[in-house]
């Protein structure tokens, strides 16, 4: 059986994957949802410094620490880049990484300048109006397709700012990322903001799948987002 380690997005925790992983667990794999630093839980981390490479380091040591081999690494949203950087860093612990409607960087690629114009605008102007110049307030959840209020119910409480220098740090590459083979699910009921990131990864050959929901598809739909990653896993 595979080790399942599902990163979160943006505002968001490990918390978010609480209708997910016990459908993977449920099928024999063991599973882990780190908190991110900065963020959810972890809070009381937050500063001006956490960035890119924060994250990237939390999940490489996370996975030293377990001594993870076989890892099917997730990454939601923002966290795309952190699956980038982790995979450059150690793709021996790595089966495959999926890119669950999220970023596909490149070496010298900042989050911010993936995406598309208009969204990375609103971004910048609410970092400078209410986010300190260092942090990304909490979008709309409207904005990322969530339309069921038991969901804006459930998820409201829960989200906290994310750090601006993690949209900002550029990703450094090896070229080692290249070694672990990815897999991209696009969320097609929304305002598709990571279709070119779909592209992208259609353009490294990378099988790409879609689920009809919004961007937040592990709450809104869990089940098929569940089955499609032990689909992919079983690849």
């Amino acid at each position: 059986m595979s080790m399942f380690v599902l990163l979160h997005g943006a505002w968001h925790g490990g918390w978010a994957w609480q209708r997910v992983a016990p459908a993977l667990r449920a099928a024999g794999h063991e599973v882990h949802t780190p908190t991110l630093t900065g963020l959810s839980d972890r809070a009381h981390l937050l500063s001006p410094q956490v960035g890119l490479a924060t994250h990237v380091q939390d999940v490489v040591a996370l996975l030293e620490a377990h001594d993870a081999r076989d890892v099917v690494l997730v990454g939601h949203s923002y966290a795309g880049q952190v699956v980038t950087g982790v995979a450059d860093r150690v793709p021996d612990r790595l089966s495959t990484r999926v890119h669950l409607d999220a970023f596909v960087g490149g070496d010298g690629d900042a989050a911010i300048d993936l995406l598309p114009p208009e969204v990375a605008g609103h971004y910048r102007e609410s970092v400078a109006r209410s986010g300190f110049g260092w942090l990304i307030p909490v979008r709309p959840l409207e904005r990322l397709g969530v339309s069921e209020q038991a969901d804006v119910d459930w998820l409201t409480p829960r989200l906290t700012p994310h750090p601006w220098l993690t949209y900002t740090e550029p990703l450094r590459l090896d070229g080692k990322a290249k070694l672990v083979p990815g897999a991209f699910i696009e969320c097609v009921d929304w305002m598709r903001v990571f279709t070119r990131q779909a592209r992208r990864a259609a353009a490294r050959g990378w099988p790409v799948h879609e689920i009809s929901t919004g961007h937040e598809a592990m709450v809104t739909a869990p089940d098929e987002l569940a089955a499609l990653l032990l689909e992919i896993a079983a690849r």
